[in-house]
């Protein structure tokens, strides 16, 4: 028989129950290796709630590339309504906080894990939040001043507890919005890690299963509505079309625009100059990981407004033709070229990124997202991290004389 003070220390330690929500197929492959180094830690128990993109056939119903990699989804929120208008974006961020609300008081996480700046994410760090869980927040003290997903992030960031930044100006900027710099961790730019463990394609192999001869050479496009301007995404999307009409030496790839508002009319137009040009133009709902950073790999240009050619495609050497504002405010490596949504502006900075004096310039270009180990540093906090108390956040002063 043993003794109630010795039966204690025998008993197996708790694992910590770690939340991690995902909405959308690019950030679910940012967060891969977090989760995968969660689901292996022997400290953390793994739990999954998929939301938003994931769940609508629409867009895919990315959910099952989570299954098929071998993470059970222990909870599915539906929020997504039949709109991508701005009231249709409100309910569903309304139907989120109570679908969130729900799944929390169930699975009853330590720590629920976000990633970004989505109204999906606002929707659960909001219901995390009035539940008292402690929020680990990655991406955040970054700008992107042309969207809704400015206001959104640095919310979630003053929702959040912990914080996984991607450059130390973001750290800091975090920091600026009050948070503890002992809760602030800048770990780098997840994506880069995808390119450091994942095993890429040949251009043979990326043809072969995405069934298109890519020709010698072709470009990468995704373009998403610039969500604080009326109105705007038909006129600066048909820019951007018409310049691409100009080089009858690119094919050209694209993938399709989030959930936002007036994502559908970019759709639409996407389909039709893929019907317009059969044999030059592929369009893609999801690619996937592996498919989307082996084109990226073997492509001569990345185009549009996605962070993926501020983060992924430096860090590949590839050039990238940033269009217009939906990410200014963000850092850019040498690789990136910035450019009005104009046809003249785009045709401009295409023919400057194909020219033989930046091409020299790509190969000791830097990127400034780090080297491609955040799983590394980011599972090792959720592990240690004391959380007795850390819900109670007290505002940190820069320099501010009081």
């Amino acid at each position: 028989m043993v003794a109630c003070g010795l039966s204690e220390s025998i008993l197996p330690m708790k694992k910590r129950k770690i939340c991690v929500i995902t909405g959308t197929r690019a950030e679910y492959g940012l967060l891969y290796w977090v989760i995968r180094g969660i689901d292996v830690s022997d400290k953390l128990d793994l739990q999954m709630i998929a939301t938003g993109m994931h769940l609508s056939p629409e867009f895919g119903k990315t959910y099952e590339i989570i299954e098929k990699d071998g993470f059970r989804i222990d909870k599915q929120v539906e929020m997504l309504l039949s709109s991508d208008s701005e009231r249709g974006i409100s309910k569903s961020i309304g139907l989120g906080v109570i679908g969130f609300a729900d799944a929390l008081s169930e699975l009853q996480p330590d720590i629920v894990l976000v990633l970004g700046d989505r109204f999906e994410i606002f929707a659960a760090s909001i219901a995390a939040m009035i539940a008292k869980i402690p929020l680990a927040h990655c991406h955040g003290g970054e700008a992107t001043e042309g969207l809704i997903d400015e206001p959104i992030r640095h919310s979630i960031t003053k929702m959040s507890h912990v914080h996984f930044t991607a450059a130390d100006a973001y750290r800091q900027r975090v920091i600026q919005l009050g948070e503890q710099p002992e809760n602030c961790f800048n770990v780098g730019g997840l994506g880069i890690e995808n390119i450091n463990k994942l095993s890429l394609l040949s251009k043979t192999e990326l043809e072969k299963s995405l069934e298109f001869d890519l020709g010698e050479q072709y470009a990468v496009i995704t373009f998403h509505p610039v969500t604080l301007e009326k109105d705007s995404a038909a006129g600066q999307f048909e820019n951007l079309l018409r310049a691409l009409e100009s080089f009858d030496d690119l094919n050209y790839i694209f993938t399709m625009p989030n959930a936002d508002t007036d994502g559908r009319i970019i759709i639409s137009m996407i389909h039709e100059f893929e019907r317009k040009h059969p044999h030059r133009v592929r369009a893609y709902v999801s690619l996937g990981q592996v498919r989307y950073l082996s084109s990226l790999k073997h492509c001569d240009l990345v185009l549009g407004n996605s962070s993926s050619g501020l983060t992924e495609a430096p860090a590949l050497k590839i050039p990238t033709i940033n269009i217009g504002d939906r990410q200014r405010g963000r850092l850019f490596a040498e690789t990136v070229l910035c450019c009005e949504p104009k046809v003249a502006a785009i045709r401009a900075a295409m023919e400057q990124a194909r020219s033989r004096e930046f091409q020299a310039l790509l190969p000791t270009a830097t990127c400034p997202y780090g080297d491609g180990n955040s799983s590394e540093m980011i599972v090792p906090v959720l592990e240690r991290i004391g959380l007795e108390g850390l819900v109670k956040k007290s505002f940190y002063n820069v320099d501010c004389g009081f």
